[in-house]
């Protein structure tokens, strides 16, 4: 899933449901030393994304803050221009 050219969520659905999501450093270390099915997300930058193997014990809540803040973080990095043109879709 991109936000204009910028991917922020990769989904893998093949073998078990996953989620990879970018996020910012010190929360994606908090979030792996505190949650086992948060892992450094394969074929990324390992210090700002992290993978989430989707199971029941993972709320729909938690899921969604975490897409909401890899979303806004990726937003936060566009220039204004960007951000502008985002705003007016």
């Amino acid at each position: 899933m991109k936000v204009l050219d910028k991917m922020f969520a990769l989904t893998d659905l093949d073998n078990e449901f996953m989620i990879s999501l970018k996020c910012n450093p010190e929360k994606a270390v908090e979030l792996r030393e505190k949650y086992e099915f948060v892992v450094p997300a394969r074929h990324f930058n390992k210090k700002h994304w992290n993978t989430i193997i989707i199971n029941d014990s993972i709320s729909n809540n938690f899921i969604k803050e975490w897409v909401d803040h890899s979303y806004e973080s990726v937003i936060s990095k566009m220039t204004k221009k960007q951000q502008r043109i985002l705003s007016e879709l």
